[in-house]
């Protein structure tokens, strides 16, 4: 079974909004914020504060998962989830891209040492941010989904082959949607592609290409519970 407990639900369809409404706690915590947000960038002096978007409400509806999200800076964020997700039930609603090779085997990124999450592996993936909001207030994470992997890994959307669906991997205040992306290359071949690019990417973020080929492959330490549990549904223990 997942180690965390997640619910995996199979689903067709994202319907992602944004709402314009405050947050009570980047408001009423602004001061213990912006301290918290000076001691992290001390440490991880790339990190950059912009506006983000984290889910207020969410319901699933005939296989269709829809969320309401609120938008805020980065700092606000960061602080929620260092001082353990304080205040009414809200979700980090973020897609990944689960990139999956020719032979089978999952390719997973390692985080680098000046990332907020160092040494975590995961598969390629961000907070919503502007850069995913379309004009009539929708939040794409199918582009995102794109994005995130090139710019993380350096493989662009003509390289995979993107499919239906999604993969819904609810585990707490965290909420991961995995869309199926297959690369038509060996895993090795992939993971050596990757590699190469990843060095010349304008903000590089992995220090490494992790291949998952079976549930001995998942690292209980370096993958957080949400991506255990993932891989374990899909390679058909558990979920």
């Amino acid at each position: 079974m997942p180690e965390s407990g997640a619910q995996i639900l199979a689903l067709d369809d994202l319907d992602m909004r944004l709402d314009a409404r405050d947050w009570a706690f980047a408001t009423e915590n602004r001061a213990e914020i912006d301290r918290h947000w000076v001691r992290f960038v001390a440490e991880k002096p790339a990190s950059f504060n912009g506006q983000v978007f984290l889910q207020h409400s969410w319901a699933v509806e005939g296989g269709v998962y829809r969320g309401r999200y609120l938008q805020t800076d980065y700092a606000s964020f960061i602080a929620w989830r260092d001082f353990g997700h304080p205040g009414p039930a809200m979700r980090n609603g973020f897609a990944m891209a689960a990139l999956r090779s020719r032979d089978g085997a999952f390719l997973l990124g390692k985080m680098g040492e000046g990332t907020a999450n160092p040494g975590r592996v995961y598969f390629a993936a961000g907070t919503p941010d502007l850069e995913d909001l379309l004009p009539d207030g929708r939040i794409d994470l199918a582009g995102s989904v794109l994005r995130e992997m090139a710019e993380e890994t350096g493989l662009l959307a003509s390289e995979v082959e993107v499919g239906k669906g999604w993969t819904a991997v609810l585990d707490g205040a965290r909420a991961a949607f995995m869309r199926p992306v297959r690369i038509d290359l060996d895993a090795d071949e992939a993971r050596a592609l990757m590699l190469a690019r990843m060095p010349h990417l304008p903000h590089p973020e992995l220090s490494d290409i992790v291949i998952a080929r079976s549930v001995a492959d998942i690292d209980a330490v370096a993958m957080p519970p949400f991506q255990q549990a993932f891989l374990r549904h899909a390679f058909g223990q558990g979920g």
